[in-house]
């Protein structure tokens, strides 16, 4: 798996954020690829399943080569919206059946022949571990998906699948005010099995409330943006990067100097007390 240190998250590309014209979708495109986010995730119900096809029509006349970017989706989650009203409730659906159309589905919206990574959105008490099995393989061998993962699933979760199916990637939710998987066994169990860790959120809540908490951690962040000549969002993302299973941050920007700011902040190296301080800024505490 090639994917770069920054993936570009386009949950807000489409209808559920910015309604980004094709135009202006193939120029955040180019200007990921000009700073070394090449890789894009998706998951078919963005946008009421709308936004895998803004993208793809974008992407058929950018001018990018598949291969100079890598294709993440996700499926199983049945969101009630426009596009599927008979719906009666919210639910998963890991049927072989379905998890086979709905990748099928995503590569004839996003106009590409095969998806570097598929996903399971989010774990399903009826999950059947050897019918999702049967169905990567199926995708596998006719070379429609690269590789196979998991979203949102505990370490049990993981390895009963993984029993039946290789687990290349989980992708979680993690940033600096949500940072249990560091304590929960979440992030060991991955570097232990050699799966990918990727994070959703990576910024947290750090920008959307107004909290002690908050003010604790700009005030933190504030007295280290001279001495990494960085901002406060940069510094999160080093937080985070700093952490050794390599998460890969998903971000879910479409301002292009975040993105370009995102990218730089791989190159940050944070010192080892000032790690430790942002943690104690948001947790309010000294580690025990």
């Amino acid at each position: 798996m090639n994917f770069s240190k920054i993936t570009a998250g386009t949950m807000t590309w489409g209808q559920w954020g910015k309604k980004l014209s094709k135009q202006e979708m193939i120029d955040l495109m180019h200007h990921c690829l000009e700073n070394n986010i090449h890789t894009f995730d998706h998951a078919d119900i963005y946008g009421d399943y709308s936004t895998e096809a803004d993208f793809g029509n974008a992407f058929a006349e950018s001018g990018i080569k598949r291969s100079q970017i890598e294709l993440i989706s996700k499926c199983g989650i049945q969101y009630i919206g426009k596009s599927r009203p008979d719906l009666k409730v919210k639910h998963y659906n890991y049927t072989k059946e379905y998890i086979v159309w709905s990748a099928e589905n995503s590569l004839k919206h996003l106009k590409t022949d095969y998806l570097d990574l598929l996903l399971l959105h989010r774990p399903s008490p009826l999950l059947q571990p050897e019918v999702v099995a049967e169905a990567v393989s199926t995708l596998k061998k006719e070379g429609k998906i690269k590789s196979f993962g998991v979203s949102n699933f505990t370490p049990s979760q993981t390895d009963l699948l993984n029993k039946y199916v290789g687990v290349e990637v989980n992708q979680i939710e993690f940033s600096l005010t949500q940072h249990t998987a560091m304590h929960d066994g979440t992030l060991d169990h991955m570097m232990l099995n050699n799966i990918q860790p990727m994070s959703w959120s990576p910024l947290g809540y750090v920008f959307k409330e107004d909290t002690e908490q908050t003010r604790r951690i700009h005030k933190q962040l504030g007295a280290l943006l001279d001495k990494y000549n960085a901002t406060e969002d940069q510094l999160l993302l080093a937080w985070i990067l700093k952490h050794p299973s390599n998460i890969i941050p998903v971000v879910g920007t479409t301002t292009k100097q975040r993105l370009k700011d995102a990218y730089a902040a791989t190159k940050i190296n944070l010192e080892l007390e000032d790690w430790f301080l942002i943690l104690v800024a948001c947790q309010g505490h000294k580690v025990p």
